[in-house]
């Protein structure tokens, strides 16, 4: 059987590793309003960065351009060597290697959780169903509901749909997991379970970059935090900088209202 991550953590030091993520310049805008402003950022192989900000700072906007969810009107990005332009080839490759979790759990309701998850490798990755179904039972056995197989999604509480939702992105075998706000939706005591999945998936090894308000994830798991605020990134740098000694006004001023 596969093994659930494509990925092994890596020994090389992080400054010395490939660059999966390079944004240089980017800016977008809605209408008139101005959304992300110059927005600079280098993501290294199996680097998890985390992304803070107050509502509306733009931090989901944009981890949505990366995979061409959001366009932007200037600037540059680079997924693991190719460039994201308006090429729908270029596009299609950069989905292909780029698993995203959203906040709504985006389930076909109609469809079984097996199904759920082993549709996309059938259909885009062309693979048979014997070994799409293999590999959605051994995920659903690595996030801890492999009894929910053969259930529905309305069936299921949400943070196992979630979780779900985290094993069908897994399955198409991506290089770099996107996660915007995967726990804003859950109830309290749901959100632990999925934390806890997304904690191994980053000791496996895999690039992540994860917008979340959940403060004791970025300071456990994260090896860099960034901190947007009206479009901008205003710092980054280690949790330990970041939630002990912050440089910028903004930050503290962020940090004082949700700690």
């Amino acid at each position: 059987m596969e093994s659930l991550f494509a990925v092994e953590r890596l020994s090389t030091p992080l400054e010395e590793r490939d660059d999966m993520i390079t944004v240089k310049g980017l800016n977008k805008w809605f209408g008139d309003l101005h959304v992300l402003k110059n927005v600079d950022l280098t993501v290294k192989q199996g680097e998890v960065v985390v992304i803070l900000g107050p509502s509306g700072s733009g931090k989901s906007t944009f981890i949505r351009t990366l995979n061409a969810l959001e366009e932007f009107q200037t600037g540059e990005i680079v997924v693991d060597g190719i460039s994201l332009t308006n090429d729908l080839k270029n596009i299609e490759e950069i989905r292909m290697e780029t698993g995203m979790v959203f906040q709504s759990f985006n389930l076909f309701p109609h469809m079984t959780i097996l199904k759920n998850i082993s549709l996309a490798p059938i259909w885009v990755r062309k693979w048979k169903k014997q070994r799409a179904e293999q590999i959605a039972l051994e995920l659903l056995e690595r996030v801890g509901i492999p009894e929910q197989a053969h259930k529905f999604p309305g069936q299921l509480s949400g943070g196992q749909q979630q979780r779900v939702a985290i094993a069908r992105a897994l399955a198409m075998r991506p290089k770099i997991m996107l996660f915007d706000e995967p726990t804003s939706a859950l109830d309290p005591e749901m959100v632990k379970e999925v934390l806890d999945v997304m904690k191994t998936l980053a000791e496996s090894g895999m690039t992540m970059l994860v917008v979340t308000h959940e403060m004791g994830f970025a300071r456990q798991v994260a090896d860099r935090i960034v901190l947007f605020d009206y479009g901008e990134i205003i710092e980054e740098g280690p949790p330990e900088q970041i939630f002990d000694h912050p440089q910028h006004d903004r930050t503290k001023l962020f940090l004082s209202q949700i700690l």
